[in-house]
């Protein structure tokens, strides 16, 4: 029975967060929403027995990137009055997108309620005596290794390639010389001045 009651606690919350995530005037208030609904996501996942997407909601996507959205919303100086201007013109194409994610959903759940789908022999065999994390890790370095290789060194190169782009040579602004402040002297740095009383520092 408790874990009923979760279910619909969780998953209430998830939906009412969502809504106010979309509804939300302040963009600061949409990512805290935001933040919320992957917390009672993660609760979710708990109930199900999959620990590690739970553990995943929590530290990647709450603290890596609900964090940075909230720091990239309150850092850019962002005129949110004239993005919400053009908000009726994108009505119609907005209300398409929904209609047609609605149709899906109802073409799932009507696929759901004609029958279980036999995926016993494609599915990866599983030894019932590990744990959920256990049984992940053993499959995803064994059979998918090489996939979990390749995803790696796509991050790679997207990570070398921001760098790239960020520290490309520009004009106007003026760079930092490591090796010439580790050769800066403190008495290069400091003056000492026996200044009268009543006279001003002259620079």
């Amino acid at each position: 029975m408790i874990h009923v009651l979760a279910f619909y606690l969780f998953a209430a919350i998830v939906v009412c967060s969502g809504a106010l995530t979309i509804l939300s005037r302040n963009p600061v208030h949409s990512v805290l929403w935001l933040i919320l609904a992957f917390f009672n996501a993660a609760g979710l996942m708990v109930l199900l027995g999959a620990e590690f997407i739970a553990m995943l909601l929590v530290i990647v996507y709450v603290g890596a990137v609900a964090v940075l959205f909230l720091f990239v919303v309150m850092m850019l100086d962002i005129d949110f009055a004239e993005l919400r201007a053009g908000f009726v013109d994108y009505l119609p194409f907005g209300l398409l997108i929904a209609l047609v994610l609605l149709a899906e959903i109802v073409l799932g759940i009507g696929l759901w309620s004609a029958g279980p789908i036999e995926l016993a022999q494609r599915a990866a065999p599983v030894n019932p005596e590990l744990s959920n994390i256990q049984a992940i890790g053993a499959l995803l370095y064994t059979r998918y290794i090489f996939l979990f290789e390749a995803a790696g060194i796509v991050l790679l190169v997207a990570m070398i390639g921001a760098i790239v782009l960020t520290h490309r040579a520009r004009s106007g602004v003026r760079g930092q010389n490591i090796a010439r402040q580790n050769r800066r002297r403190p008495e290069d740095a400091v003056r000492n001045v026996n200044q009268p009383v009543g006279q001003g520092v002259e620079l």
